[in-house]
């Protein structure tokens, strides 16, 4: 099954409100070159110059796992912008847009779902995401269930309960949210239960250990999960896959000066890959994850943008 014949529907039936402008930057912020991303101020007195340069990855279950995992990338960054480096475990999406909106972290992968949220709140300004070296990229969106749990397809999840992730996750709420109520007919807390696990992993290990029935999740992070052996195949049975989205996207605060955001950005594209723990990681993805690779969010981010004003998503900044 594919998402694209719902969200053609699903824009063509809520007509101009597809339109609303849910997605304005705050107004803190300034896009003179109409990206939809914020510009760097114009006043150099407001350029960021930080002696630390603070990075978070996505929140995952195990911190300390990708602390390591990313501990040659950000010593490759280090050396290719001057900087001390530190890398900040982040506990929720919450806290990792928190702390960019306030001017504690620099630098930042943020997930799918949250990449809209913190672009237009935080003055995020994402340029890069991974893919194999000829190019492929993105994940599905995957609802699993464990053999034996009775659901066999997506109308047996009415009457149980489904893990979601966190509101701001894209295949761990927002398009599945969509594709039940629009599809399937399936409204939340009437034909079925929803349940917050917080994290992707959280909800596969959920499902795994049959303490969820069924979850919404991103393929990508399950993939990664068997490859490290915490979770076997077996125990899964996928019963809907979605059509393919962006992955994690990574940039910079808007505000840093910009010689170092032009080092930043050169030390993503410059960084080698092989024999990396990054490639030991994120390689057992399908596609694998072997280079970062330019991205625009204008085009890379529009089915996201898209579902969020379908769904009638609207961004509040506090």
């Amino acid at each position: 099954m594919s998402l694209k014949p719902l969200f053609h529907a699903l824009l063509a039936g809520i007509g101009l409100c597809a339109l609303a402008p849910a997605h304005a930057l705050d107004a803190r912020y300034q896009d003179a070159d109409g990206d939809l991303v914020a510009d760097a101020p114009t006043d150099p007195a407001q350029w960021v110059d930080p002696a630390t340069l603070v990075f978070a990855y996505t929140p995952v279950e195990d911190p300390a796992v990708y602390a390591k995992v990313w501990d040659g990338f950000l010593q490759h960054l280090a050396q290719v912008t001057g900087k001390k480096v530190q890398f900040f475990p982040v506990q929720s999406n919450a806290a990792q847009l928190e702390a960019m909106r306030a001017g504690r972290l620099h630098v930042a992968g943020f997930n799918t779902g949250s990449n809209p949220l913190a672009v237009n709140c935080a003055g995020f300004v994402p340029f890069a995401m991974m893919a194999s070296n000829d190019d492929r990229f993105g994940y599905e969106m995957e609802i699993i269930t464990y053999p034996g749990s009775g659901i066999e397809k997506v109308e047996d999840i009415r009457g149980q309960k489904l893990a979601f992730t966190s509101e701001t996750s894209n295949s761990g709420y927002k398009a599945p949210s969509a594709l039940l109520r629009e599809e399937f007919k399936m409204e939340a807390g009437t034909d079925y239960e929803p349940v917050f696990s917080g994290k992707h992993d959280n909800s596969i290990l959920g499902v795994a250990n049959k303490d969820y029935p069924a979850a919404a999740i991103a393929n990508s992070v399950k993939q990664r999960m068997e490859g490290r052996g915490v979770v076997q195949p077996e125990q899964l049975s996928v019963i809907y896959t979605s059509q393919t989205f962006p992955t994690t996207g990574y940039g910079h605060a808007y505000n840093l000066k910009p010689e170092l955001a032009a080092k930043i950005r050169e030390a993503f594209f410059s960084f080698d890959w092989n024999g990396s723990e990054l490639l030991q990681e994120f390689g057992k993805s399908e596609p694998p994850q072997e280079k970062f690779m330019p991205i625009s969010y204008q085009q890379h981010w529009q089915v996201v943008r898209d579902i969020d004003r379908a769904m009638g998503i609207e961004y509040t900044c506090q």
